[in-house]
């Protein structure tokens, strides 16, 4: 050939031409693939974590012969098909019962409470018509004056107080009088009628030891509140009753003079509780 002649060159194109591997239908057919095993995990999901009233509601609720409440996700009972506000007024209906009984129980104690006050006080009575009956006959004759009686919170207070006559105690000591053996033997007999627990406490005047002792009116009012103890379990109270001993030497007088007999006291409580 010649230089003059031109030369022929053959280009061979492929055409490609949609659908097949290279095409879009398969992203199609995936997606509905899926879709479908979502649809299928979330089906048996809720089998799983659904009861059977519940999934009777969701059958209801798909079923468009069945009316559609508020209160309801489709079923025609309260358990099927609830929702939250239906579960929250089944929840309120069903707490109502239990308030109920719950005022019942508190009304119960309430009057549980109110018996045992009445009961405690008609034994504080009976105690101090006891004693008043006994202070009033011919054996107990002068101890009228040592007695006073009076009510507190904690419950009857029965006070034997001293007077300059007739001395509940020798002076500067827990040596008992006559008259004041004779008030405890009165007053154990009185708590007889009674399983209270009492306290007793030993009150002073304001009048000081000489200056130099150790020996003060704090160990004086606790002695002689031990002695009342002791003479009183010998008239036959149980030891079992006795709640407290103790002494306040002067810091709680009966009177406003401080020097005033009647400050010097032992003071019996016979408790409420």
């Amino acid at each position: 050939m010649s230089n003059s002649e031109p030369t022929i060159i053959i280009k061979k194109v492929k055409k490609v031409t949609g659908g097949g591997h290279h095409g879009g239908a398969w992203k199609v057919a995936y997606a509905d693939f899926v879709t479908a095993m979502m649809a299928f995990f979330l089906l048996m999901w809720l089998l799983n974590a659904t009861t059977e009233d519940q999934r009777n509601g969701l059958a209801d609720y798909f079923n468009p012969s069945i009316p559609i409440s508020p209160m309801s996700g489709g079923g025609t009972e309260l358990l099927e098909g609830a929702t939250i506000f239906s579960a929250k007024a089944e929840s309120n209906a069903s707490t109502e019962p239990k308030k109920k009984d719950n005022q019942s129980a508190s009304e119960a104690l309430k009057e549980e409470e109110t018996r045992i006050q009445n009961a405690q006080q008609a034994a504080l009575e009976a105690v101090e018509e006891d004693l008043l009956s006994q202070i009033g006959g011919d054996q107990t004759e002068g101890i009228a004056s040592h007695i006073q009686l009076r009510v507190t919170p904690e419950g009857l207070v029965i006070e034997l107080i001293d007077t300059n006559d007739n001395p509940l105690f020798n002076v500067g000591s827990t040596n008992a009088s006559p008259i004041m053996v004779l008030l405890l033997d009165v007053v154990a007999q009185s708590l007889s009628l009674v399983e209270n627990k009492i306290s007793i406490v030993g009150h002073t005047d304001s009048l000081p030891y000489s200056s130099g002792r150790d020996y003060t009116n704090w160990e004086l009012s606790t002695d002689r509140a031990h002695a009342a103890r002791r003479l009183m379990i010998a008239a036959g109270l149980p030891v079992t009753q006795v709640n407290e001993v103790a002494g306040k030497a002067d810091s709680e007088p009966l009177v406003e003079d401080r020097f005033a007999p009647q400050n010097r006291r032992i003071s019996i409580t016979i408790l409420k509780s």
